[in-house]
């Protein structure tokens, strides 16, 4: 209901642990590997929508023959664009010859992505043009296998500046200030380093050059090219990487920020940004797919075996609980349980706001992603006309006939009210007709609603409000309702998040709004400066020593006040009915989601140092009249 927010990345890593012509045999293709990523990449394709890439390595290839493919594509529909070329390539090479096709060497000596090391990623960028070159997975080539090095990854870092600077210290020359070129250069740097070692280390014990070069692929050290790269890292990451003879890694960031979850059999070990997805693609069970523990990264050698190495020493885990009710699919079953218990949980206030009549009241939800949320709200409405039924019961034992049984068939009065027509959306592009058009996005079903209901529409979360201002509301008005109560999932989003979702800017929030204008109405725009003050003094403090000055914004005022205020700044003049936003508490969104516990965005604490920065910058920014990003 509220404005999109872009989407997090996806990343998808598959390890072939059996010859090629092993999955010929028992799955009746060549193309095994290629199949899975398909599956993996679509799976996740409610992430990354800017672009898409694929990479792969074959082993066991000779000198001079290519054994590294990579493509990446920023079409309309990157998927389709990737698996769809590669196709074509098979079938043009196949076409004289289709046995061929049943002939994995031959394959894998005279076509690309057909080895046994896939690193797939699905990109929404937060930062930076939507081009080509910012499109993962990311490639440093080198003519030593053991120095090629392909990077994709989940992940935002903080501290770009100063990894940069750092990589100049190094003496190199990065081509531009991006977290992706910084970490890419980083991790490659320490792979020289680590290179440079072995070589020198065999070399002094009278080895060959062709001997050295296999010695250190046995022998790299994954685990402390990582620890050297990752010591100054500051953000949330699930950072995936391959070597070009082989290793591979997924490392996941000290707080566990950003989600990373592996299985592994005899056939395979895979890594994904969800859970659901490796359930789908490989059939395999809940239980058998584990997290990647935060501060540790995944290793998978060349010869097939996994291990869980630390790499950054663990921080007090603050997984991203916005990730869980918004972003993640909800066919996951840990989050289909929290996102209906998240629902469950604004009955309370929904009774208060409708005063338990809920014989008058028509409970609904806007937009699809908010529907598990929707179900678990409808259970607690049940459960409260249960207990109201015996209560009422109890209280009145000889309730005559006709009244029992109305009693009795009292339900929830549940209906689809809001229906996107998505026709319509690629025509709001004039600014003079915007709001015209943008009020037929949606279509009411009209009869649902009685001229004295209430109407309660929940919806995930609610950012900025302006689809809530410029159409919703307004739609939802011409039922005629007596009032109209939207409910958030999510709390109110008042801070920037910084760590792989794009909500960079304070003036951007309805809350950050609200609380500007309650702080105006009572002659308090004293604290904006003294807030702006306290973040100018802490620009030159060490990291540990910085705190979020923006909560002083919000410190005069209670929730409910912020909400009232919000639900002013959002409903139009035109709209009759009475009209009530309903946030979710911090309180039993931690309830909700107990193992997630990341809610920076909702309460400005923020689980590195390098938050507090950015939440400070994106105020002095909003101060400043500066619409530049924090980050």
């Amino acid at each position: 209901m509220s404005d999109p927010i872009k989407h997090e990345c996806g990343i998808a890593l598959l390890r072939l642990k059996k010859p090629l012509d092993f999955y010929l045999e028992k799955y009746g293709t060549s193309f095994y590997g290629l199949n899975k990523m398909y599956l993996l990449m679509e799976k996740q394709h409610n992430r990354g929508q800017d672009g898409a890439g694929l990479a792969n390595i074959k082993f066991d290839v000779d000198p001079g023959s290519r054994y590294i493919s990579r493509v990446r594509s920023i079409d309309p529909t990157p998927i389709k664009d990737i698996f769809g070329g590669i196709q074509q390539r098979i079938a043009t090479a196949t076409e004289s010859q289709p046995e061929k096709l049943k002939d994995p060497q031959w394959l894998k000596d005279n076509l690309p992505f057909s080895g046994e090391l896939f690193l797939g990623h699905l990109r929404y960028g937060t930062y930076g043009k939507n081009s080509i070159e910012a499109c993962h997975p990311f490639l440093r080539q080198n003519n030593w296998m053991t120095r090629n090095l392909i990077v994709a990854g989940n992940f935002n870092m903080t501290n770009v500046d100063e990894l940069f600077g750092h990589l100049v210290e190094l003496g190199q020359h990065p081509k531009e200030k991006a977290d992706t070129v910084t970490i890419l250069e980083k991790i490659g740097h320490f792979t020289d380093e680590e290179n440079d070692r072995l070589y020198d280390k065999y070399k002094s014990e009278g080895y060959t050059k062709p001997e050295i070069s296999k010695l250190i692929a046995q022998n790299i050290d994954i685990q402390q090219i990582l620890v050297n790269a990752a010591k100054r890292w500051d953000g949330g990451y699930a950072m995936a990487g391959l070597f070009g003879h082989g290793d591979a890694f997924v490392l996941r960031d000290p707080a566990g920020i950003r989600p990373a979850y592996y299985y592994s059999d005899d056939e395979v070990t895979v890594v994904a940004s969800e859970r659901p997805v490796i359930q789908t693609a490989f059939n395999v069970p809940f239980e058998n797919i584990h997290e990647i523990d935060p501060g540790c990264a995944l290793i998978i050698d060349r010869d097939g075996t996994l291990e869980m190495k630390r790499v950054r020493e663990p921080l007090e885990r603050k997984s991203c609980s916005f990730e869980r009710i918004y972003f993640s699919r909800g066919s996951d079953a840990e989050i289909y349980k929290e996102r209906k218990e998240l629902g469950r949980r604004l009955i309370p206030a929904i009774m208060e706001s409708i005063n338990y009549d809920v014989e008058n009241t028509v409970f609904s939800y806007v937009p699809n992603t908010a529907e598990t949320a929707f179900l678990g709200m409808v259970k607690g409405v049940e459960d409260y006309l249960d207990k109201k039924k015996i209560s009422t019961v109890r209280e009145n034992p000889n309730l005559p006939d006709d009244e029992l049984e109305r009693l009795l068939n009292l339900r929830a009065r549940v209906e689809k009210i809001a229906i996107k027509d998505a026709k319509l959306r690629t025509f709001i592009t004039e600014d003079s007709s915007r709001d015209d058009l943008v009020a037929h996005v949606y279509d009411v079903t009209y009869g649902a609603v009685k001229p004295d209901d209430h109407l309660v529409v929940l919806d995930d979360s609610i950012v900025r409000g302006t689809t809530l201002r410029q159409s919703i509301l307004r739609i939802l008005d011409r039922l005629n309702p007596k009032k109209i109560i939207i409910v958030s999932s999510a709390p109110q989003i008042r801070y920037p998040d910084c760590y792989g979702i794009d909500m960079a800017r304070m003036g951007d929030f309805i809350a950050f709004q609200a609380a500007i204008s309650l702080l105006e109405e009572r002659d308090m725009m004293h604290v904006l400066d003294e807030a702006y003050e306290n973040c100018v003094r802490q620009k030159d403090l060490p990291d540990e020593e910085v705190v979020n000055a923006v909560k002083a914004v919000y410190a005069p005022f209670t929730a409910e006040e912020i909400s009232a205020r919000i639900t002013q700044l959002l409903t139009p003049e035109t709209v009759n009915a009475e009209v009530e936003i309903i946030y979710q508490t911090l309180e039993d969104l931690h309830e909700s989601c107990p193992e997630h516990l990341g809610d920076w965005y909702f309460s400005g604490d923020y689980p590195t140092p390098g938050g507090n920065r950015v939440v400070n910058k994106a105020f002095m920014n909003y101060m400043e009249g500066s619409s530049d990003r924090a980050y």
